[in-house]
């Protein structure tokens, strides 16, 4: 009885340390996350550097234990459908979206299982029907939203104090762009009536669209320039610095990679924060956590940056009360 006994006993320990052994060969999952874009652009490639950054930080390694598929529109909003389910196909566990609404709808559309993290949305993810509320998303989306349509009016103020006699402004957008066009005709000219400003709006509808526009605004002279986001403006980033460089034309910009190349001001939230925060969400949902349980967060940190080299290029002086409040001043 005893040795039968013991024989049992060995025959469990020896199965138990052939099943531990068996687990331990056995490769270990590495998360796969996909990552959807409209197209590259300096932009874009800033906000995935700032994560990947982050990722490290949380011990995620590119390429060791984490794996990120990357795909872009090229610029056109058709293909984000096709290259969106090109990731659902590779059964990505989160889609991490970069960009506007578009990007974001176009992987909403292709799945209702993988969770989806937006990456700093300008517009509002409610009133574009993205999620429920921002403290109960609902579906499976979640992520960061910057207000940025919302801090329009900011923008205008701080212009108005760099330029005393500041009267119009001409201010660029996309009509494709929803969000680009309730800031242009809701937001703004709100904020212009109690600024005393006149507000410009000019349409960017296509790449043949700038020459126009520029041509139009050399003739009417603005007192300064508001650039909205959108692929356009941000594809075109270079030719719209250009432009107010030459026409010594104060500017201030929706995005701080603008003012990083020459652009004179931003005002918005701290761009490097949000991309940083997108990766709490990705670890968050790795360890199992529900994006329809994830609050989308606002930004609580924001950032005034001054190019005080373009202000001397331009011959403009910007009054050292509003040096003292800038964030960074880039000389």
């Amino acid at each position: 009885m005893k040795r039968a006994g013991l024989s049992s006993i060995l025959i469990a320990v020896t199965l138990l340390v052939v099943v531990v052994i068996a687990q331990a060969q056995q490769p270990k999952k590495v998360p796969r996350i996909g990552y959807l874009s409209l197209e590259k652009t300096a932009l874009d490639y800033s906000r995935l550097e700032t994560v990947r950054s982050a990722l490290r930080e949380l011990g995620y390694i590119e390429g060791q234990n984490i794996v990120i598929e990357y795909r872009y529109g090229e610029g056109k909003n058709d293909r984000l459908a096709e290259v969106a389910a090109e990731l659902v196909r590779l059964k990505v566990d989160i889609i991490v979206v970069g960009g506007g609404t578009g990007p974001i709808q176009a992987a909403k559309s292709a799945t209702k299982m993988i969770p989806i993290v937006m990456m700093s949305l300008a517009a509002d993810p409610v009133e574009f029907g993205l999620v429920e509320s921002l403290a109960r998303p609902g579906g499976n989306v979640t992520g960061i939203t910057t207000i940025s349509r919302e801090l329009g009016g900011k923008r205008l103020e701080l212009l108005k104090e760099v330029v005393p006699k500041l009267a119009r402004v001409a201010v660029l957008y996309d009509p494709a762009v929803k969000a680009s066009v309730i800031e242009v005709k809701d937001d703004l000219p709100v904020a212009a009536r109690t600024l005393r400003l006149a507000i410009q709006p000019r349409e960017i509808q296509s790449e043949d669209s700038f020459e126009r526009v520029f041509a139009a605004l050399n003739k009417e002279r603005p007192d300064g320039l508001y650039m909205t986001a959108g692929r356009l403006m941000n594809s075109n980033q270079k030719r719209i610095l250009d432009f107010a460089l030459k026409s010594r034309l104060p500017s201030v910009y929706s995005n701080i990679e603008p003012v990083n190349a020459g652009g004179l001001m931003y005002y918005g939230a701290d761009a490097a924060d949000s991309y940083r925060r997108v990766v709490y969400y990705v670890d968050r949902i790795l360890k199992g956590a529900k994006p329809a349980d994830l609050p989308v967060e606002q930004p609580t940190k924001f950032e005034f940056v001054i190019n005080l080299k373009t202000a001397k290029q331009i011959g403009l002086t910007i009054p050292q009360s509003v040096l003292y409040r800038a964030d960074k001043v880039i000389k």
